[in-house]
């Protein structure tokens, strides 16, 4: 019935795009994947070329990026951020930051059955220096889990306040060794100890002592082991507030963690900032965009 609906919205004389966000924006991804195949089943047509072909501006790429399962759209989204005409590096650190080793493995096998290329490659000629180096240590996936040993926690966060203090090349490896290969149990006991060393939180450590995109991919990382969803409030408030909405940011967060953990990142943006995140995409988005991003947030109405 899905496909049948989205047929006569897609297929008649104006897009009925109200339709499309009724359905798309209520079903899961697996629900999504089901439909698009009896849709192809009953047209003979591929509903993302469809959606392409109808469709345009933002509110094409949420409706398009509905409709690619997880690990694919990951892999949609660093492919464009690594190929398009400037490499997008804030991208790259917000996906390869954030995802386990099995969403990792997972996009990187999507990776190379869209785009017919290998990630690491891509990283390794697209990005440079020690940025790279962290970069191609969290795309090969080997972080310990679930792994947690007390006494080398102390020696780690000696390790990461020498390199706060030292700076050096061999420093950073070992820096983005830890951050990149530690379990989070193990960095959130290294993360305290860190502090009793210092008398300083890691994040303020970083920020001191490095700067551009390195700096920033560490710092995310730490932000991610802490807690996902505040960082991901964290970056979708800085997309929304401080890049005068920086579209392709807050589509990719909300389509991304939608299954994941939207609810509780919807809950730490309310608690941080103040207002809701509907609030501020109703503010600041518009028209059939406005009314997607909206759905795919849900709730919070009451709060606007």
């Amino acid at each position: 019935m899905d496909a049948q609906l989205l047929g006569g919205a897609l297929q008649g004389i104006s897009c009925e795009k109200d339709v499309l966000i009724d359905i798309l924006t209520q079903r899961c991804n697996s629900q999504r994947l089901m439909i698009a195949e009896a849709y192809r089943d009953m047209y003979g047509r591929d509903l993302m070329t469809d959606l392409k072909e109808n469709l345009s501006h933002h509110f094409k790429e949420v409706m398009v990026g509905l409709m690619y399962p997880p690990a694919s759209y990951d892999a949609h989204e660093l492919w464009h951020a690594l190929k398009g005409v400037n490499t997008e590096e804030k991208c790259l650190i917000d996906i390869l930051a954030s995802r386990s080793n099995m969403e990792i493995f997972q996009m990187k096998e999507a990776y190379l059955t869209q785009y017919n290329s290998d990630l690491q490659q891509d990283l390794d000629s697209e990005t440079s220096g020690h940025f790279r180096d962290t970069l191609m240590n969290l795309a090969q996936g080997t972080r310990m889990e679930g792994y947690a040993d007390p006494s080398t926690a102390a020696q780690d966060a000696m390790i990461l306040w020498e390199a706060c203090q030292q700076k050096t090349g061999e420093h950073k490896n070992m820096l983005q060794m830890i951050l990149c290969n530690r379990s989070y149990q193990q960095l959130w006991m290294v993360f305290q100890e860190f502090q009793s060393i210092s008398g300083q939180d890691l994040v303020d450590a970083i920020n001191d002592c490095y700067d551009g995109y390195f700096q920033e991919l560490l710092v995310a990382i730490v932000l991610c082991v802490r807690d996902k969803p505040s960082y991901f409030a964290y970056r979708l408030y800085n997309a929304i507030h401080d890049f005068g909405f920086h579209n392709k940011t807050v589509i990719r967060i909300l389509i991304a963690r939608s299954e994941i953990d939207l609810m509780t990142i919807r809950q730490r943006y309310k608690e941080r900032y103040g207002k809701s995140l509907f609030h501020d995409i109703k503010h600041f988005a518009s028209g059939h965009y406005e009314s997607a991003l909206l759905a795919i947030c849900a709730g919070d109405v009451e709060d606007y």
